[in-house]
């Protein structure tokens, strides 16, 4: 499984349009194989999951993403999750013990849900 993590330096970028840089870590039997950064290519609405999913990631992570982003991903077959905080690596290791909570989303484009934990999401943690 490939999950993609916005960055803004070493932690959780808070608004996923906007950070300048991405994560893509590639998970599989509970262990992060690889990760890969990579410079956000612009900010053009519907671009990004359409590029993401080429990409082959299921799941994306960050601090906020307004409503029709998320419809965009999901859209795509990618499952996000917002309300995130944290250093990228904490972050990146919640989710692959399959213990990372989300919450609502930190931009100013609308709110996602209510706290709550990540298991279930992108089809579990392990590939």
């Amino acid at each position: 499984m490939k999950i993609l993590l916005a960055l803004d330096g070493d932690r959780v970028a808070a608004h996923f349009g906007h950070a300048p840089a991405f994560m893509v870590a590639e998970i599989e039997a509970g262990e992060v194989k690889s990760k890969e950064l990579l410079p956000n290519p612009g900010h053009r609405p519907g671009f990004l999951p359409a590029h993401f999913s080429r990409l082959g990631i299921s799941c994306v992570i960050a601090g906020g993403m307004g409503p029709r982003a998320q419809e965009l991903f999901q859209a795509h077959g990618i499952t996000p999750i917002v309300g995130v905080q944290g250093a990228v690596d904490e972050v990146l290791k919640a989710f692959v013990r399959g213990e990372l909570v989300s919450g609502p989303s930190m931009c100013e484009h609308g709110q996602g849900d209510s706290h709550h934990g990540c298991g279930g999401h992108c089809g579990g943690h392990s590939s």
